[in-house]
């Protein structure tokens, strides 16, 4: 789980990791003969029952800087992923964020750049709220009206949802699964289970080689096999 890649000198959120931190940290993946892969595909070679190799790369709330910043580390390491963005912050800055700082975020332009380079996008429904906290409107024009404008926008199917915050309760997972989404991805989904319900690792500019080697088993030890998936 991924979010800005950038100027991490002001990072109160340690959201933002650099370009050459993610540069080797992508190496660190390809010398153990893994590779970045977007959700999608790592549950399409999971259902095959291959997928071995193969690690899901994510980007929440779709900072300007992705295709500046990271589609070329990504191509230089022969790696893709999925870009969860916002449409209805297409243009705008993270507001959610009070401490700031304010980062732009992708346009239009800016998210069909990326499709178009190969990147998987998903909702992070429309405005990045609590969907725990949602009223029953608001749910579903954060769910399947974001999706409906993303599939408009790109011309392809967006089959990925990401909950903000990484907060979902089975209100939350039902409405993203009624909304048409085949996966959504949480940070620590505690009891909820599911291809709607999937558990995700934070990286960030402190993870270094070490780090990420705990972080890499740590992560299979803790979270238990995810019901339905192979």
């Amino acid at each position: 789980m991924y979010h800005s890649v950038g100027d991490c000198s002001h990072d109160p959120y340690r959201v933002t990791v650099s370009p050459a931190r993610l540069d080797r940290q992508l190496r660190w993946l390809r010398g153990r003969g893994l590779k970045g892969v977007s959700v999608a595909e790592l549950l399409a070679a999971r259902a095959r029952g291959a997928g071995r190799y193969l690690v899901g790369l994510t980007f929440d709330d779709g900072y300007a800087d992705f295709v500046d910043n990271a589609l070329p580390v990504l191509a230089r390491w022969q790696c893709t992923a999925t870009l969860f963005v916002l449409p209805g912050r297409l243009g705008g800055v993270n507001a959610w964020d009070p401490l700031g700082p304010r980062k732009p975020l992708l346009t239009a332009d800016g998210v069909r750049c990326a499709a178009e380079a190969g990147v998987e996008i998903g909702s992070h429904g429309l405005t990045h709220i609590d969907l725990t906290r949602a009223d029953d409107i608001t749910l579903k024009a954060e769910t399947a009206d974001s999706r409906a404008l993303l599939e408009e926008l790109t011309g392809r199917p967006v089959t990925g949802f990401c909950y903000p915050y990484g907060s979902a309760d089975q209100r939350a997972v039902n409405a993203v699964r009624e909304a048409g989404y085949g996966y959504a991805c949480a940070v620590d989904p505690g009891s909820l289970n599911g291809p709607h319900a999937l558990p995700r690792v934070h990286i960030g500019q402190n993870d270094v080689s070490v780090r990420l080697h705990l972080k890499y088993r740590l992560h299979r030890l803790r979270r238990r096999p995810v019901g339905g998936l192979r």
